[in-house]
């Protein structure tokens, strides 16, 4: 039995517009090896944008379906046996991403400059491109790897990085402050530490050394360790350091001071002291003004900012976040392996 003249046409037409769209990205494939390498990051991604969008407008157009990506995808695979990349999956994730960035030139300028994978996981964790191109931006500054990048947006560093009480503006050049509000975070996540119920400092200080890559890591690039209960003379007296940094891109000390309490005023008075004495002993010609760090427990912001309000050094107050349990052993306090820890021991013992 034929079929009825309208659907030999309609399927006519489907036929003579698919195959124009595949002309279309095939032309979009061959020019793009002309230009680089498909394997060149921005050329690849670029492309992926075009195919995306080529695909978006034919189904806004036509009324195409999935279906027709799944016969692109077979098609592209059969045209370009040699070339990675047109799975079903990753075409679909192409259609998605010319979706998120509609103009060509934001993919050009920005979105080009991660990897692939990159772009596939901001896409897919992010709900808006403000956040997306926050992410996209410091991956580029810092040369994040996908699981870093991927750890970031799991402790939701966008909404912690320059959250922190601070007097940086009022101590601080303006381009040093605004630098210094960006490094420093509020909440820090330690979810690497089990501690007990009733932590001390010590106990605090002792599990961030026993994970230092990891703490390191939570305070962001730029860090370089100097030491620990680092000695201060004055007097003839001793004081001690709980942290001292030196950060690379601030050129400047950061003094790091751990409170197993919630914040008070006269922590501020500590530490204004410690950053004075470091100032004239240590800070070398070249060096910024030491600054000052204080991890609390806990804080009220309004005591906070009247507590640093006519402090002329610069001094940033956070809070920290622990895992807790009820009761630890002595010899195990701050060093006890998180639950993820744990499971990827057994599972690489089991592999």
């Amino acid at each position: 039995m034929s079929l009825p003249t309208k659907q030999l046409n309609a399927k006519s037409l489907l036929s003579k517009e698919y195959k124009n769209l595949f002309k279309e990205i095939k032309a979009k494939v061959l020019s793009s090896q002309l230009k680089a390498s498909i394997a060149v990051n921005s050329e690849l991604i670029k492309l992926y944008w075009e195919i995306g969008n080529a695909v978006c407008r034919r189904q806004q157009k036509e009324g195409w379906g999935s279906k027709i990506i799944e016969k692109l995808a077979k098609d592209l695979k059969l045209t370009f046996p040699d070339m990675k990349g047109f799975s079903l999956r990753n075409i679909q994730f192409m259609v998605q991403f010319a979706k998120k960035y509609l103009q060509i030139e934001i993919v050009k300028q920005l979105v080009s400059q991660i990897p692939w994978g990159h772009n596939i996981l901001i896409m897919q964790r992010l709900s808006n491109n403000k956040e997306r191109f926050w992410y996209i931006k410091q991956t580029i500054e810092n040369g994040w790897s996908r699981s870093i990048l991927e750890n970031w947006i799991d402790s939701n560093l966008y909404l912690r990085q320059g959250k922190a009480a601070t007097n940086f503006k009022n101590t601080l050049p303006a381009t040093q402050s605004d630098l210094a509000n960006q490094i420093i975070k509020d909440p820090y996540c330690f979810d690497f530490l089990t501690l007990r119920k009733k932590y001390d400092e010590k106990e605090l200080e002792c599990g961030l050394m026993d994970h230092i890559q990891k703490f390191l890591l939570e305070l962001g690039a730029g860090f370089a360790f100097v030491g620990r209960q680092y000695q201060l003379t004055v007097s003839n007296k001793d004081f001690f350091v709980d942290l001292l940094f030196y950060h690379l891109k601030l050129r400047s000390f950061i003094v790091v001071e751990l409170k197993a309490k919630a914040f008070t005023p006269k922590d501020v008075g500590q530490m204004n002291f410690y950053l004075s004495v470091i100032d004239d002993l240590l800070r070398q010609s070249g060096d910024n003004p030491t600054m000052g760090l204080l991890l609390c427990k806990t804080k009220d912001k309004v005591i906070a900012e009247y507590a640093l309000r006519d402090i002329h050094k610069p001094i940033g107050i956070s809070e920290y976040k622990t895992k807790i349990i009820e009761s630890l052993p002595e010899n195990l306090k701050g060093s006890l392996p998180t639950i993820e820890e744990i499971e990827e021991e057994l599972s690489d013992k089991n592999q």
